[in-house]
C-alpha cells in the first residue's frame, strides 16, 4: 500500500529545492544537505512520525523565507538610507 503522505513529502522536497536556489552558501551546498536530510529519514514508515517531520520541514521553509525577506529588506534599506 502506498503512503498517503508521499505527495506531501515530494511537495516539501520540491519547495525546499526551489528555495535553496538563493541560499547564501550556494545551491549545490543546499541541495546536498537537503538530499542527505531526506535520505536519512527515508526509512520512516509511521504516519505520525512522517507528519512530525513534515511539520519540521514546513518550519524550515518559513525560516528560509524569513531569511530571504530580511536580506531583501537590508539591501533596500542600505540602498535608500546610505550613511
Amino acid at each position: 500500500m502506498a503512503n498517503p503522505l508521499r505527495a506531501e513529502v515530494v511537495r516539501l522536497y520540491k519547495t525546499l529545492l526551489f528555495l535553496g536556489q538563493e541560499y547564501p552558501k550556494g545551491a549545490d551546498y543546499f541541495r546536498d544537505r537537503l538530499r542527505a536530510a531526506f535520505t536519512k529519514n527515508r526509512d520512516v514508515k509511521e504516519p505520525v512520525e512522517i507528519r512530525r517531520l513534515l511539520d519540521r520541514g514546513e518550519y524550515v521553509v518559513k525560516e528560509l523565507e524569513a531569511l530571504y525577506y530580511l536580506r531583501k529588506y537590508r539591501a533596500m534599506k542600505k540602498h535608500y538610507y546610505e550613511s
